[in-house]
């Protein structure tokens, strides 16, 4: 069971910054012989930087998951939890029925959930990444009989979802089945990340609960390096209350990786690493970030000490200078990587060019900055001006 990672009341103190922000859109769609209204969130800050993309999220069931899921997709960024998104919502009050429901005696989708599939495969994805800023990360999200159609996506030759958040799903009595012919192995040979989210809850009937826990058992016996498969449990006596966790729940643990080094990750992935496999592990990190997310944030000063005793403390410091160059390479504005290189250079007694770097890193310095005097310490005991 995951752990409620952040309070949904928090996200109500949200709602009202982002009603400005959200647009509406019409798509005339051939494949549907309809015109189908959406809603789009574009994050604060998407018309000033006019070559930052976005990931995109699509999620259906507008009407009530959209402003849940934009008001914790806001907290996120700003907890610095997850990247700016840009967010599409279907509204599908008078058409959930038509658009996603399924035949209960084969568990197969009738012609308008294949027209509906479609429709957001073919026009709403091609509309929004003609239009809009967005990364190469994509994520679904549904409630009830439109998680159950997200999961069908899986079945794609090719994949190109990167995350399916299955929420209160309502799978058919065949979807084991349906999940075997899905062929998942075939993500392993795909260059890129996958999530596959789906919560069971004590609100939800026996036989509900009895299907989606048989999926999940089977899910979790797979081993898929870069499919990463959530099974998650809420404890609750109310479907509404599983969907509103369900939702942070799923976000933390799509953007994962966007996030800072956390004490899990560190002991998990990092703590036993050699200096090499730890600088490795780290730039890997953001150079992931940027693929996925298209967004380039240099590297957090926090993950940089997160770790240094490392870098230091193992292998006589050998590998100070290799740490240095990785941060100028993705951070190159902060002068900790001639801080680091200096460091080397120092311990090897080799003082003309510690120097240079130290002089190098405080020249990079606010003079304002509270570390600044620190830096230029490192400057004086070496014998420089």
């Amino acid at each position: 069971m995951i752990k409620k990672s952040l309070p949904l009341i928090f996200i109500l103190f949200y709602f009202h910054g982002f009603s400005q922000k959200t647009i509406q859109e019409e798509i005339a769609s051939n494949i549907l012989e309809d015109s189908r209204n959406i809603k789009i969130y574009l994050p604060k800050g998407y018309e000033k930087d006019s070559l930052k993309n976005y990931p995109l999220t699509i999620v259906l069931d507008a009407e009530y998951l959209f402003d849940t899921y934009v008001g914790n997709s806001v907290l996120f960024a700003l907890k610095d939890k997850s990247p700016k998104q840009i967010i599409v919502g279907i509204p599908m009050k008078n058409t959930k029925k038509k658009d996603t429901y399924f035949n209960s005696d084969n568990g197969m989708l009738y012609e308008s959930n294949i027209a509906f599939y479609e429709f957001i495969k073919d026009e709403v994805l091609f509309f929004m990444e003609s239009n809009y800023r967005t990364s190469f990360f994509i994520s679904l999200v549904g409630e009830g009989t439109s998680a159950n159609l997200i999961s069908h996506f899986l079945k794609e030759k090719k994949p190109f979802i990167n995350s399916y958040i299955c929420i209160n799903p309502t799978f058919s009595k065949f979807v084991r089945q349906e999940f075997q012919s899905y062929n998942l192995n075939k993500f392993l040979k795909e260059d890129n990340t996958f999530y596959l989210y789906t919560n069971n809850s004590t609100s939800f009937s026996i036989k509900k609960q009895a299907t989606i826990g048989t999926l999940q058992r089977d899910l979790a016996a797979l081993k898929l390096k870069n499919f990463h498969i959530v099974n998650d449990t809420i404890k609750t006596a109310s479907n509404i209350s599983a969907m509103s966790e369900a939702i942070p729940r799923a976000i933390n643990k799509v953007f994962e990786i966007y996030a800072p080094i956390s004490k899990e990750e560190f002991k998990k992935n990092i703590e036993n690493k050699s200096p090499k496999d730890a600088i490795s592990y780290l730039e890997n990190k953001y150079i992931e970030i940027e693929f996925l997310f298209g967004s380039n944030i240099g590297i957090r000063e926090r993950d940089i000490y997160a770790i240094e005793n490392i870098i230091i403390d193992k292998e006589n410091g050998d590998y100070l200078r290799d740490f240095g160059k990785m941060i100028l390479k993705l951070f190159p504005t902060s002068p900790l990587g001639e801080y680091y290189i200096g460091r080397y250079y120092e311990s090897g007694k080799n003082i003309r060019k510690a120097l240079k770097y130290y002089k190098i890193g405080y020249g990079k310095m606010d003079p304002g900055d509270p570390n600044s005097e620190a830096f230029y310490e490192n400057i004086l005991r070496l014998g420089g001006e």
